[in-house]
């Protein structure tokens, strides 16, 4: 991707002093996001120039549009600027194709991203605008776009019952939190004559960040983090789901990667290993103790060749709960293989008590 340079100094500065000036400004934009207000001490530290000449560099983005000023000098901060923005609402029907909406009026603002960031948008758009019209059972669906140097964002909105209340009535879970779950784990479909349930799962993973609002809850993932977390909101919406997509515009990953990482096939790329955050079965500040909140954290695994357990964010867990999981469960589903990560050394211990008199019991047998 291309950045201003002033060109009044195009003729007297060196090949070397331009290639360092477009990796000062790559610098500015891929950091500016998360500090925007100490960016020539950032700059001149990285690169070892002087805080003048940072600030010459900012001034360069600021002058082309990329990057808007706030403040006033000795307090002045940055922002990347919105270079484009689009938006365009649809009547829900079985008429809406969602390879429709993407080739005609949402791929041609995306049209010069690299061919991988493309195939991931069209990936991820046409899972949740098909989802929208499939299930939402609403009337009207929103597609808003706006992208930086940086990024893209897209969101996709609909006006119907709400994601997790669908989940919830469809699977007769006990609340909204648990459906999110359920959702976390993948292969997750309220209808599987027409879905795998694999397109929330893997457009989750897929791009930098993905979020949902729907009802009182707000659910995300950040790309790199295994563990996703839920926020319930003072604003309570009776309807509809919105769901926030975001991916860097020079992204190395493609959906032949991700795919890859929840594999255990090889070529044909089948989707046989999930992740599942063991803290989105706690309820508020509740323990993980009893045997029936492992029963509700291993629902549909068996679905699974490899089921990573995350406990990030667990403190402890009980005997009872251990046990179902790591005695019980892997007793009726051997074919199923169960790996903890992120365990703090109090999990550790109690998921090893119960490994090791697993053994001793075979052993005595």
């Amino acid at each position: 991707m291309e950045f201003p340079i002033e060109s009044s100094l195009v003729s007297i500065v060196s090949p070397r002093s331009r290639r360092q000036g477009r990796d000062i400004r790559k610098f500015i934009i891929d950091n500016v996001e998360t500090h925007p207000g100490d960016m020539p001490v950032m700059i001149a530290k990285h690169f070892g120039i002087s805080r003048q000449a940072a600030n010459k560099h900012l001034r360069v983005l600021v002058t082309g549009g990329t990057i808007i000023p706030e403040g006033k000098t000795r307090y002045r901060s940055y922002k990347l600027a919105t270079l484009s923005e689009w938006g365009k609402t649809y009547e829900i029907s079985p008429a809406l194709e969602e390879d429709q909406v993407w080739a005609q009026d949402i791929a041609p603002q995306l049209g010069d991203l690299p061919e991988n960031v493309m195939d991931m948008w069209g990936f991820c758009v046409t899972e949740m605008i098909n989802n929208a019209v499939d299930h939402s059972e609403g009337k009207l669906l929103s597609v808003h776009m706006a992208r930086t140097a940086k990024s893209t964002e897209i969101s996709i909105a609909d006006d119907g019952i709400g994601i997790f209340r669908k989940i919830q009535a469809a699977l007769n879970l006990l609340d909204e939190r648990h459906a999110i779950l359920e959702l976390s784990k993948g292969k997750l479909t309220t209808d599987p004559a027409k879905h795998t349930g694999h397109g929330i799962f893997f457009t989750s993973r897929l791009v930098d960040q993905f979020d949902i609002l729907s009802g009182g809850v707000y659910f995300g993932h950040a790309f790199g983090k295994e563990e996703d977390w839920i926020v319930e909101r003072d604003i309570k919406s009776d309807h509809g789901t919105t769901i926030l997509l975001k991916l860097d515009n020079d992204s190395d990953r493609t959906v032949r990667m991700i795919s890859e990482k929840y594999s255990t096939s090889g070529e044909d790329l089948a989707f046989t290993k999930t992740v599942v955050p063991v803290r989105l079965a706690q309820y508020g500040h509740e323990k993980l103790i009893s045997r029936s909140q492992a029963k509700r954290l291993m629902v549909r695994v068996d679905r699974f060749k490899v089921v990573i357990l995350d406990f990030a964010g667990v403190e402890t867990i009980g005997q009872a709960f251990a046990d179902e999981i790591f005695r019980i469960f892997t007793r009726n589903h051997p074919e199923v293989e169960i790996v903890p990560t992120h365990a703090n050394p109090t999990v550790q211990a109690a998921i090893q008590a119960v490994r090791n008199s697993e053994a001793s019991e075979i052993g005595g047998i």
